[in-house]
């Protein structure tokens, strides 16, 4: 009787392990933009991979690698978003009535280096929408 115990407490911890295991993970390959529209993901394992538009990005980005993602809002949403991932302005651009901010979350980690800073969040916004891309947004429109 009591190897049954046994056996059965030691089962239960892996099956545990494996669940928690689980959970971990489809944390980590969760969507990182939330409420956006035309969800978009640098395919492969690098930005110059391509670009794909998902219709399910929880669903994509669990079975797909990605070097990067961004989501289209519409009008101006550059506060809301560097407040939400706690952000910090690195520097800005504009043109063609866009006016680009380069921040760095410490929530996403990662980056890549533009302009001698390290760079994890690109948030555009125009007269129309916001876009925002992790590290940065590939493609256009």
């Amino acid at each position: 009787m009591r190897r049954k115990l046994h056996r059965a407490r030691g089962i239960c911890a892996v099956l545990a392990a494996f669940a928690a295991g689980a959970f971990c993970y489809l944390l980590w390959r969760a969507p990182v933009f939330s409420g956006g529209e035309g969800y978009e993901f640098s395919a492969g394992a690098s930005s110059s991979a391509g670009i794909v538009r998902a219709d399910d990005p929880v669903l994509y980005k669990l079975f797909t690698p990605v070097a990067g993602e961004s989501a289209r809002y519409a009008g101006n949403r550059y506060e809301a978003l560097r407040e939400a991932f706690s952000a910090r302005l690195l520097f800005t651009e504009e043109a063609c009535g866009v006016v680009n901010y380069y921040l760095y979350s410490p929530r996403l980690g990662g980056g890549v280096m533009l302009g001698g800073y390290l760079v994890n969040l690109h948030i555009a916004v125009s007269a129309e929408q916001t876009a925002v891309g992790t590290p940065l947004i590939f493609g256009g429109s």
